[in-house]
């Protein structure tokens, strides 16, 4: 390959192991494919490598295939262009959770959500996507191109708090808003902060009722990082915004589980989604029942249930209806529910052995749902005695909302 006045040789690569589709994992049968039973003739990754000095416009790399005496030449469909910093342009996240990855496809995981206003320099491209600097990507309609700004940096001195009875606000004032993510333990809250250098001398730590101790530490040059030790070890949800420039992280306190009240679930919000409705069928059982009316009935069976035992029920539909996964996510998000249950059942999937795929399963995002999602499938398992199918982490849009434990549940073939 000729690019930019060099000469790059490609050599053949060795053959690497197929993966297969995420959907695997439900079906057990997750098993890469050894390259030992790919055909020799599928071979066609040729790489090599190189190293330029200076910024500048290489063009379009040029390829050359000698084979047989003959030789072909073929231009790439796109080109190299190696920028300096100052060159960088910087994006704004244009909407209310930026959807950023590890790559420059859907295919690729998600990471932490950036806020609506989020800014970051652009460090490369992909067709649609944009490399944001800290490292994630994210498709460009989601943002708009800032002109003339330069790659954004902040300094973070002091931090703030705001104290309610639901929940605690922390207050972190930035010059600009910049890209984050979240990690989440069992007693600890981690909020990393890149593009960020603390000069922070002083912040108060008053008594709270979740937090016991806020540490920090640059972790390098970029990045600052905040670590809330927590007094229980089960988290009640979280947010993150921008107001203008400062950011602010929204910790939910515990609902009320005093032993004292008349009624067990007083004071407690459930949110109950039952899956699918209208035009979104869902499965088909033997018989032509459709998911979407068994979703319902028992939505409103449990829904039932839980009032005579004092808990505020928030459901996403009543009757049979159409409703979007944003919209789903956005009632959640809004309702602030103590715990999000979406209510389905399950079509076996492809290529699964009926044997193994069918049965109670759960499926959680976030760590804070992860013991629901346990203690669901245990005593449901054990009290009708029905077949496990198990426990998932899973990347679905009704486990994703992070304002509340929220899990999907799958009851049964």
């Amino acid at each position: 390959m000729k690019l930019g006045g060099q000469a790059i040789a490609l050599s053949p690569q060795p053959l690497a192991a197929l993966l297969p589709d995420n959907k695997a994992a439900l079906t057990g049968r997750n098993q890469p494919l050894s390259p030992n039973n790919i055909a020799q003739n599928q071979i066609s990754n040729y790489a090599g490598c190189t190293t330029v000095q200076t910024a500048g416009d290489l063009g379009q790399p040029q390829f050359q295939l000698t084979l047989n005496g003959k030789t072909v030449t073929q231009l790439g469909s796109g080109k190299v262009q190696i920028l300096s910093p100052s060159q960088l342009q910087v994006a704004e996240v244009t909407v209310d959770s930026g959807i950023a990855r590890t790559g420059s496809s859907t295919d690729n995981s998600r990471l932490t959500p950036l806020p609506k206003g989020t800014r970051a320099a652009i460090a490369g491209r992909d067709g649609d996507w944009l490399r944001l600097d800290y490292g994630g990507w994210i498709n460009s309609k989601e943002t708009r191109i800032i002109p003339g700004a330069v790659p954004p940096r902040t300094i973070i001195r002091s931090i703030g708090y705001r104290q309610s009875p639901e929940k605690t606000e922390v207050i972190f004032p930035l010059q600009v808003p910049i890209p984050i993510s979240v990690k989440q333990g069992d007693k600890d809250f981690v909020l990393t902060l890149y593009n960020t250098t603390a000069q922070t001398d002083t912040f108060r730590t008053d008594e709270n009722p979740i937090i016991s101790r806020l540490d920090w530490q640059q972790v390098n040059p970029n990045q600052v990082q905040y670590i809330f030790n927590l007094k229980q070890n089960h988290q009640w949800g979280y947010k993150l915004r921008y107001e203008g420039t400062s950011l602010v992280l929204t910790l939910r306190h515990p609902p009320d589980f005093s032993t004292k009240k008349q009624k067990p679930l007083s004071g407690i919000k459930i949110l109950l989604d039952p899956g699918h409705g209208g035009k979104e069928s869902g499965a088909r059982g033997a018989d032509g029942t459709l998911e979407k009316d068994v979703n319902l009935a028992v939505s409103k069976l449990l829904r039932n249930e839980l009032i005579q035992r004092g808990a505020t029920v928030v459901m996403s539909r009543e009757d049979d209806r159409e409703l979007s996964l944003p919209d789903r996510q956005k009632l959640i998000d809004t309702e602030e529910p103590n715990i999000s249950l979406s209510v389905h059942y399950n079509s076996l999937p492809d290529d699964g052995d009926a044997e193994k795929t069918q049965g109670v399963g759960m499926f959680w995002y976030h760590p804070q749902a992860h013991s629901l999602a346990s203690f669901l499938h245990n005593y449901i398992v054990a009290k009708l005695k029905r077949p496990t199918y198990g426990v998932f982490w899973n990347n679905l849009a009704l486990t994703r909302p992070a304002s509340s434990p929220s899990i999907l549940m799958e009851l049964g073939l």
